[in-house]
């Protein structure tokens, strides 16, 4: 099987599979028939890795936003609705945006509404959040973030993907509470998750529930 190797000053080999690429890290000093034996002993998981992303490629290949269709938002499955004029928003119907738009330009239209959403709905929860756990973040922004649903950055200003938006609330209010945290520990040591225990105990399930989103958006084109 091949495969890129890359050598550096670590300990253990280890594999990473990105569509039908197969990249093996190993220590500097290791040879290179063990790290041949070591793949082949993987042979079968890294064939499982390669079908998945196949997959996935497949699926993210044939993803497409159609009227009467529906995107995921704050957890429930809401309805993309033609709506006479030029303007794109959110109500209690669903998406609305102008008839007659192609694929492509319902999924951008989608992002813009998401964008907004993001950017009043975080905004509410980081601050309230911050009000319980007195906390005062410099700025609430919104990005396109595609590997991180937030981030909190030295000068403490938080930052969330409004890919956030199609998580339900309890998921939300997780992302949130986790980078306030940050405000008070930039790090995730113990004293950072009894921090986020004490607004949210169940905060492992709410991690659960973010990574199945995270699974579900593979499988989804948001280019």
């Amino acid at each position: 099987m091949s495969y890129n190797l890359i050598r550096s000053q670590r300990k253990t080999c280890a594999i990473y599979v990105r569509g039908n690429t197969v990249e093996v890290r190993a220590p500097l000093l290791m040879p290179r028939a063990d790290i041949d034996r070591f793949v082949e002993s993987k042979s079968d998981w890294i064939a499982d890795r390669i079908a998945e992303s196949a997959l996935r490629a497949e699926q993210r290949a044939g993803f497409s936003l159609c009227y009467g269709g529906t995107v995921r938002y704050r957890g429930w499955d809401c309805p993309i609705i033609p709506k006479p004029g030029t303007r794109v928003g959110l109500s209690d119907d669903g998406f609305y945006m102008p008839p007659d738009l192609p694929p492509e330009q319902i999924k951008s239209a989608c992002v813009r509404i998401y964008r907004l959403a993001a950017k009043a709905v975080l905004t509410e929860k980081a601050l309230r959040f911050a009000g319980l756990m007195g906390l005062s973040p410099a700025a609430v922004k919104i990005n396109g973030a595609r590997g991180r649903w937030g981030s909190c950055s030295a000068k403490g200003s938080l930052n969330f993907s409004w890919r956030l938006m199609m998580a339900g609330d309890p998921v939300i209010d997780y992302v949130v509470v986790h980078e306030l945290a940050h405000l008070r520990e930039m790090n995730h040591s113990a004293r950072f998750w009894a921090a986020v225990e004490r607004v949210l105990p169940d905060y492992k399930e709410r991690q659960k529930e973010l990574k199945l989103l995270q699974k579900r958006l593979l499988e989804e084109d948001w280019e």
